[in-house]
């Protein structure tokens, strides 16, 4: 497949993403193609461990490739979609339950369906162009492969002022955060991996780690505690608005470029993902029941209208930032039944 290079290296299943002129986006081949070799490695004890790469310097992968996406579900097939990201979140959550080392080296934009296949990883390399993002919220979705419980897990509300904002992390931020572990400049990259697949050894990622530029969340996690505390999206506006401030100013003016029903639903997500009882598959089994009815009932359609189709950056969402919806809200996460997210592979298209 040209979009991704999978091969075994010494002691280490390899895999490339190769489509860096699409900034690596994801398509659902590719997607496939990653669980084959993770199921086809596990039992192979030549291989020691997994290293995932990506072609380029502008990203690692800036996202799943919503054009087929937008497309199927503007004629009203919104099957594709579902069928999607019912196997991408089984491949996430094989990510994060790998029984084997599974190291994610991230340059550049790392967003979305990136996130997925890179920070449930067991070793996450960031360098000083990582640049590592949940935009969904402005395209009419919400933070999923498993990106709601990275939120969840973040120091204080910050899970609620990344999800909601989409605001970027550079590679100290993506570290406080829990997005990545290790900083190591992009030039040391190949030496490195030479090394890993040579020797086996994840020592030699310890042994390369530098202290990263510095970020700016910590700084701002008090500002952050004090107007994402709130238990819904309108107490976080009603809270912004009050508090006037550069910070609340600038987070204000981002929460309104998104999906208010997308950022209400993100709020009650990650609320009900705090805390131990939590896990990788609790959480994709949310988002799945919210991304299930994207299309059909939510705010997705549009929101690649406006971004990604006609770029006019005007979104018509269905809901007002002022008046923030509930019962729709409730409505994206009830209980799908038997169409419930499973982990099973029965279907998958190949």
């Amino acid at each position: 497949m040209s979009d991704i290079s999978i091969r075994v290296e010494g002691r280490a299943g390899h895999i490339t993403l190769t489509r860096p002129q699409a900034l690596n986006a994801m398509s659902y081949e590719m997607c496939l193609a990653i669980e084959d070799a993770l199921d086809l490695w596990v039992d192979d004890d030549a291989v020691k461990m997994v290293i995932i790469d990506a072609e380029g310097d502008k990203a690692f992968c800036a996202g799943g490739d919503i054009q087929e996406l937008y497309d199927t579900g503007l004629r009203g097939d919104f099957a594709y979609g579902q069928l999607f990201r019912r196997d991408e979140y089984r491949l996430n959550a094989k990510i994060a339950e790998y029984p084997k080392p599974y190291i994610a080296f991230m340059q550049g934009f790392t967003m979305g369906g990136g996130v997925g296949i890179s920070c449930h990883g067991s070793a996450r390399v960031v360098c000083e162009t990582s640049q590592i993002a949940m935009p969904e919220c402005g395209i009419g979705l919400v933070p999923d492969v498993g990106g709601s419980l990275l939120l969840a897990q973040a120091p204080g509300r910050l899970g609620e002022y990344l999800g909601l904002t989409t605001a970027r992390m550079g590679a100290a931020d993506a570290i406080y955060a829990g997005f990545a572990d290790i900083y190591i400049p992009k030039s040391k990259w190949p030496d490195l991996i030479a090394k890993l697949t040579e020797t086996g050894d994840l020592d030699t990622l310890e042994a390369a780690a530098e202290d990263a530029p510095a970020g700016q969340l910590a700084d701002q996690q008090a500002d952050i505690d004090a107007n994402f505390g709130g238990e819904g999206l309108r107490d976080i506006t009603n809270a912004l608005q009050s508090d006037g401030g550069d910070f609340a100013q600038d987070a204000m003016k981002r929460l309104s470029r998104n999906s208010p029903l997308s950022m209400a639903v993100a709020v009650e997500m990650i609320h009900r993902l705090r805390g131990p009882g939590a896990d990788i598959r609790r959480a994709l089994e949310l988002e799945y029941r919210f991304t299930y009815r994207a299309m059909e009932h939510g705010d997705f359609l549009e929101g690649v209208r406006a971004a990604v189709i006609d770029k006019d950056r005007s979104p018509k969402w269905q809901h007002d930032l002022a008046a923030p919806p509930s019962l729709a809200v409730t409505r994206m996460l009830m209980p799908l039944g038997a169409d419930k997210l499973t982990f099973d592979n029965e279907g998958t298209a190949s």
